[in-house]
């Protein structure tokens, strides 16, 4: 089988697991080429650390896709993660230029968590990210994330009709795929919600809680999700490998006794567990 190829569009961060540090080894450990285009780069990712320094890479983005054109390239998948709201529109455009029939367009929108808009976000960076949802195939938003795009006060008590009626929203913009993530739906457990509209169909996945933040574990479900994805598995098989990719990853960092969360959970012990996972979830057909 030929093997497959991710193109990837967020920042990279030296310092810290994150964005394209993270989604680089976990699409490569899954047997897929992974190719980024690096938004930004930042000396250390902006969680936790006192302070940083970043060169913004915006003028880089298109001349990158220009010098392509004379290659036979495809892509099986493209999704973007992290952007300056002056980047949407060029995301928006990379999208329309290099997506084929074939290709899976994700949009992580990765611009907001616990209630409140990421430092430097506005309403503007929410009205683009819309349009950028009306090309994607798949979202991954977080609660807040969900809340802020449907225009639905935010709270973490919501019943699951209504969290079903934003992501019924949500798919009214494009995607026909929704996973809204972290939800605490039941007592100690976190999980996902998940929407299949192609056949209205709603699931929800869900495993023990860890109490804390662990920066990074948006990006890990990503991209762990998208390597499943474009391997063969279904939509909820996919939810479900990343998931407990994510939990195992945690349940690593934990029992290492690291309290130094900043630089993000230890997922490359995890690693070997997320290719045996998909392989298993892939030989029951």
């Amino acid at each position: 089988m030929k093997q497959k190829r991710v193109l990837t569009i967020q920042d990279y961060s030296c310092l810290g697991r994150c964005s394209l540090t993270e989604y680089l080894p976990v699409v490569s450990s899954c047997g897929i080429e992974c190719v980024g285009i690096p938004t930004a780069v930042l000396s250390n990712h902006t969680a936790g650390f006192r302070s940083w320094t970043y060169a913004d890479l915006t003028e880089y983005l298109l001349p990158t896709i220009d010098h392509w054109e004379d290659y036979n390239h495809f892509f099986d998948a493209i999704s973007s993660g992290y952007l300056g709201t002056d980047q949407v529109d060029i995301v928006s455009q990379i999208f329309r230029r290099l997506k084929t029939e074939k290709t899976i367009l994700l949009v992580d929108p990765a611009f907001a968590d616990s209630g409140k808009l990421y430092p430097g976000f506005t309403k503007e960076h929410i009205d683009k990210m819309r349009t950028l949802l009306s090309l994607a195939d798949v979202t991954l938003p977080n609660l807040t994330e969900a809340c802020l795009l449907t225009d639905t006060p935010y709270r973490e008590d919501f019943s699951l009709p209504e969290i079903d009626r934003m992501m019924e929203k949500l798919s009214s913009f494009g995607p026909k795929e929704v996973v809204i993530s972290g939800l605490s739906l039941s007592k100690g457990k976190v999980g996902c919600r998940i929407l299949d509209s192609r056949t209205k169909t709603f699931s929800t996945y869900q495993t023990k809680s860890y109490p804390g933040q662990y920066h990074g574990t948006g990006d890990l479900f990503a991209s762990s999700f998208l390597s499943a994805r474009i391997l063969g598995l279904g939509l909820s098989s996919s939810v479900e490998v990343a998931h407990d990719f994510v939990h195992r990853s945690i349940k690593e960092t934990i029992e290492e006794g690291k309290p130094e969360l900043y630089y993000g959970v230890e997922f490359e012990k995890a690693l070997p567990y997320l290719v045996r996972k998909i392989k298993n979830q892939l030989s029951k057909g």
